[in-house]
Parts: C-alpha cells; sequence; structure tokens
C-alpha cells in the first residue's frame, strides 16, 4: 500500500515551476484582456465623438441647406401655377452671415402679362406679411413701366425684391432685330404670336446686408471746408514780447 501510494502521489503531483508558470500565464492574460478593453472603450468615446462634433453638424447643415425656410415661405405665396412655371432658386453666401449674408434668388416664368402677374405677386406678398418698402434704389436701374414693374419689400429681418419684366424669348427678339447685340449668332427667334407671359425674379436677402436706405457711414459727417483765418488787431493776439 505504501509503494502504490507513493507513486499516486508522484503521478498527481504538479512541480513547483509548472505551477509558477501557470499562475503567470494567468495574470498576463488577465492584464491583455484589461487592455484590450481599454482599447474598446477609447475607440467607442473617440467614434462619438466624431459622431456629435462631426456627422451630426454636417446632417443637420445639408438638411438646412436643403430645406432653407426663406425658400419655404416662397412655396408658400398664394399665387396660381400659371404664375410660377420654370422655378428655379439660386443661393450663395452664409446663413448664419459668416464673412457674407446669405443671397437667395427665384426665378419662374409666368404664362400671363406682367400686369396679372404683378397683382398676384403682390396680393400673396401682403398676405404673408410682407410690408411694401420705399427706399432709394429701388431699382438701381430705372425700369419701363410700359413692360416691367420693380418693387422692393420687408418683413422681419428680410428685404424682397420683386420685378416682373418681359419673357426671355421677348429679349431675344428685341436682340435679333439689333445687329450691335446679336453678335455672330443670332438667338433663335420664336414664331409670331408664341412669345406670350413674362418673367418673374425674386430676390431676398438679410436686411442687415442691405445697404438701401442706410447712412454711409464711409463718409464723416464732421468733414468739410476749413474756414479761412481771421486777422484782427486785438492785442491779446500779439505774441509776448521776451525780456532783454
Amino acid at each position: 500500500m505504501g509503494a502504490k501510494a507513493a507513486v499516486a502521489k508522484a503521478a498527481v503531483s504538479v512541480p513547483a515551476g509548472d505551477d509558477q508558470r501557470a499562475t503567470s500565464g494567468g495574470v498576463t492574460g488577465i492584464r491583455e484582456q484589461l487592455r484590450t478593453q481599454r482599447r474598446l472603450r477609447v475607440v467607442t468615446l473617440v467614434s462619438l465623438a466624431v459622431v456629435v462634433l462631426v456627422v451630426l453638424p454636417v446632417f443637420f447643415g445639408l438638411r438646412t441647406a436643403g430645406n432653407d425656410p426663406v425658400f419655404g415661405s416662397l412655396d408658400s405665396l398664394d399665387v396660381p401655377s400659371w404664375a410660377e412655371q420654370k422655378v428655379d432658386d439660386q443661393n450663395f453666401g452664409s446663413q448664419w452671415c459668416f464673412e457674407e449674408c446669405k443671397f437667395r434668388e427665384r426665378t419662374a416664368e409666368s404664362q400671363k402679362p406682367f400686369k396679372e402677374t404683378t397683382a398676384v405677386y403682390t396680393t400673396a406678398l401682403k398676405e404673408a406679411g410682407w410690408e411694401p418698402w420705399t427706399v432709394e434704389d429701388c431699382p438701381e436701374q430705372a425700369v419701363n413701366p410700359a413692360e416691367s414693374t420693380y418693387s422692393c419689400w420687408k418683413r422681419d429681418e428680410f428685404t424682397l425684391d420683386l420685378r416682373v419684366s418681359p419673357p426671355d424669348c421677348k429679349i431675344d427678339q428685341v436682340t435679333a432685330n439689333d445687329p450691335a447685340l446679336a453678335g455672330s449668332v443670332a438667338p433663335t427667334v420664336p414664331p409670331p404670336g408664341s412669345c406670350t407671359g413674362s418673367a418673374v425674379s425674386i430676390k431676398v436677402q438679410n436686411a442687415i446686408a442691405d445697404t438701401r436706405g442706410k447712412p454711409d457711414t464711409g463718409k464723416s459727417p464732421f468733414t468739410g471746408e476749413t474756414p479761412d483765418p481771421v486777422i484782427t488787431d486785438d492785442p491779446l493776439l500779439q505774441p509776448t514780447p521776451t525780456a532783454s
């Protein structure tokens, strides 16, 4: 029995060196797991920071640019469909006025003459809360009242310019009849009676960027002519003699 017990004990016993290596390997594995978890936390935090600081601002910026509230308000104007054909919107500048405030322009075609078109747009602007604005340089260049209208409006922090003029085909006809304007290639002239309607242009800008009606800050109010000196015989104006 003693010999068998000794053999069994020798079979199941583990050398001290192997036990230490197993313990060391377990500690190393735990440390490696902790490092991996720490890296995952850092990667997760960096990813969240990128989403919050980069992705979300870009997303909301693109959504705001795609849904411009000014163009949205123009879409809601109560004008008939014949007065807003082939609508085209253009804009440039910053909506938050970084370096340059945003400038918006909408062009459209109307199937009816300029007087009827002007009437429906004028009514729609008043119903939307826009107020007529009489100001110098509106328009900057005079228009022919027999074929065009030009008016300026204000609402909240915006100003609006409305111009209703002859259609592009009418301008092409004028150009074709003037060799000095036609150039080497004359534009295609539509058949008689087919050039009807009018062209609509709406320009909207921030009131703080619209300099019309504001004083010229570049000119000083104190600037003027230097008066001529006045010479009198007043003894008080004579220099005091020096002691000899």
